[in-house]
């Protein structure tokens, strides 16, 4: 929910925690054009449902938040290798800068990995 609501700041004009929106963009992105609000307002929707599924998963046996779970799980997994191994850029065209990818394999593919596990343990 927290990362959800970040890109909701940032739909809304915000640079935090970056001072620019430059330096947002090249660390975030990784590359100068920037998502517009729509485009960031639609991953925020997103994190938000899978946050939400997963939270219905682990408090229940509802089959159908658990299968949304392990969906949940997949996709942040794919997300993880992606980053991981420097390639976000196939999922992602244009996220190429060094910074980018130096923070995707140190942050952003990590996080995604624990998200992952986190979502798989709710789904089971």
């Amino acid at each position: 929910m927290a990362i959800g609501a970040l890109h909701i700041a940032w739909a809304m004009g915000s640079t935090f925690p970056f001072r620019t929106r430059r330096a947002l963009n090249d660390a975030v992105i990784g590359r100068q054009v920037a998502p517009g609000p729509t485009q960031c307002g639609a991953v925020a929707l997103l994190l938000g449902t899978a946050a939400g599924a997963v939270a219905r998963a682990d408090r229940g046996r509802d089959p159908w938040s658990r299968t949304a779970a392990a969906g949940v799980a997949v996709v942040l997994a794919i997300r993880a290798a992606f980053g991981f191994a420097g390639r976000t850029s196939l999922l992602v065209p244009g996220s190429e800068s060094p910074r980018f990818k130096r923070l995707d394999r140190c942050v952003f593919a990590p996080t995604c990995a624990l998200l992952a596990a986190g979502a798989a343990g709710a789904a089971r």
